[in-house]
């Protein structure tokens, strides 16, 4: 088998494998058929081998050719599919010459399909002895294959694909030489469907709602702005889901959840990305207590399924899953880890507290934002084990419940671990004329220049008036919480395709 040139540019080593394609036409071969029957995948071979070899059975088996050792008239190589890697070995007195003629034309990164026996090596390696090969798709373009040896029967790679930036960019070359990155999005998956089981179970009904909205709101973000030709209008992608589920509410679908893109226009870093997955549940006749009762319940039980336990280890640091949390009110937050009493403070020592720590405020800023202000600088930070911060400011919370003990708090939650915020929950505002006056104050704040403010809504509004019954709301980053279980230490790391900027020419 031909060895491109390591040291070539990368247009030489194109024009080399084209020039292999047109061989491989000549040989009568095409280079893209249409399909192949896969009998097996890696896994089966080495989890069946006893009785594969004791039956002598041929397998066919398919996938990226990854790795060559040998010359001459016999040669072994790794075979890559979505279960893990296998061993071959082609010799040209069993394959014939013209199956070996076309070996000697394949290069690393091409697909194959191989069919024959499984044997064992003198090293003991389950391999397919090779009594037919089927090229299934020519690599024009070289992979940037890290050199690899087997030693003491362990491989080692030198050099991997490992330039953080290239392998966002071009997640396709990441996944097909990185098996631990294809491992990071399967476990996403199954967080996912670890998720709607969990809901499922809980007569939860998933939906689904407009992401294109004439209006955006339910959360507090800019929103990516866009035009609808034939109508002649300006729609926005939604910065959330809330306002169109809890119309659902109204509507009698008890308990509801979306698992959903959301699209925020604002800042890239190590926990946020502009279009991010977000589940939000919402169950009436439910309070905040009950949505960390889910919470709780949710985050361990989805753990223990993923990962086989509700204690994990994210980046060096043993995070316990297991419920209950610790239920904090963030004013008692703030004394216990900021050595701040609120309660007792005037709001010139509020903002002089912020700004000692390094905050940039608007001259006059509400006593509610300064509040949530010190807790973002002197809490956040150090809540490591998974903890409900509880009853926010009234100014940070436009769509909870007024707290029933204090009207200037609300019965508002949000989840912290690892020292961010992982979930939002409310007891849902369903009062109208309370909701009316709260919207009419963020309006009053964008007049005053506060772009992330929210929108009056008056569909919402009139939703509300015919009736919403009392409910509990939640919001869960997927993200994040992937991001956790699979102790990935950037956001980036656990979506596909994050956004990037273009790359220079």
């Amino acid at each position: 088998m031909n060895q491109d040139d390591g040291h070539a540019p990368e247009s030489k080593l194109i024009e080399q494998r084209l020039q292999k394609l047109d061989a491989i036409r000549d040989l009568g071969h095409t280079p893209y058929p249409y399909s192949f029957d896969v009998t097996h995948l890696s896994s089966d071979v080495i989890d069946q081998f006893e009785k594969l070899e004791a039956s002598e059975d041929e397998v066919a088996v398919a996938g990226r050719l990854m790795v060559t050792r040998g010359h001459g008239k016999a040669a072994f190589a790794d075979l890559s599919d979505r279960k893990g890697r296998l061993q071959i070995y082609i010799k040209l007195d069993v394959v014939g010459a013209d199956a070996f003629d076309l070996w000697k034309l394949l290069d690393i990164g091409d697909f194959i399909g191989v069919r024959g026996p499984v044997f064992k090596t003198r090293m003991g390696q389950i391999s397919i002895q090779v009594k037919t090969l089927e090229l299934l798709t020519k690599s024009v373009r070289p992979l940037p294959v890290p050199k690899e040896e087997v030693k003491d029967g362990e491989r080692i790679v030198h050099d991997a694909f490992s330039d953080k930036e290239l392998r966002y960019r071009r997640r396709y070359l990441d996944l097909a030489l990185n098996a631990d990155v294809q491992d990071v999005f399967r476990k996403r998956s199954a967080i996912v469907s670890a998720v709607r089981a969990f809901l499922d179970s809980r007569d939860f009904l998933e939906v689904e709602t407009p992401v294109l909205q004439t209006l955006y709101g339910g959360a507090s973000a800019r929103p990516f702005v866009t035009h609808h030709n034939t109508l002649d209008m300006q729609l926005y992608l939604r910065i959330s889901d809330e306002l169109y589920l809890k119309r659902l509410i109204v509507g009698g679908l008890e308990r509801v959840y979306e698992i959903g893109k959301d699209f925020r226009n604002e800042g890239v870093d190590r926990t946020h990305n502009p279009e991010f997955s977000m589940l939000e549940v919402y169950q009436a006749y439910a309070d905040y207590h009950d949505m960390m009762d889910l919470a709780e319940t949710m985050y361990a039980e989805v753990a223990t399924q993923v990962t086989g336990s509700p204690v994990l280890t994210y980046q060096g640091q043993e995070i316990d899953l297991s419920p209950p949390w610790p239920r904090i009110p963030m004013l008692e937050a703030i004394a216990q880890y900021g050595d701040i009493d609120v309660a007792n403070a005037s709001d010139a020592d509020l903002e002089g507290a912020c700004k000692r720590l390094g905050a940039d405020l608007d001259p006059g800023t509400e006593r509610g934002i300064l509040i949530n202000e010190l807790f973002e600088l002197c809490v956040e930070p150090k809540l490591i084990q998974p903890t409900f911060i509880t009853d926010y400011p009234l100014a940070v919370s436009p769509l909870a419940k007024k707290h029933r003990d204090n009207p200037e708090l609300t019965e508002r939650f949000e989840i912290f671990v690892n020292g961010w915020e992982a979930g939002n929950a409310f007891s849902e505002l369903n009062d109208p004329v309370d909701q009316r006056e709260r919207f009419e104050h963020q309006m009053s704040l964008r007049d005053k220049g506060d772009d992330e403010a929210q929108v009056l809504d008056e569909d919402y509004l009139r939703a509300m008036e015919y009736g919403m019954p009392p409910t509990g709301g939640l919001g869960v980053g997927i993200g994040r919480m992937v991001m956790l279980m699979t102790d990935s230490p950037s956001i980036r790391d656990v979506i596909l395709f994050p956004h990037m900027r273009p790359e220079e020419g």
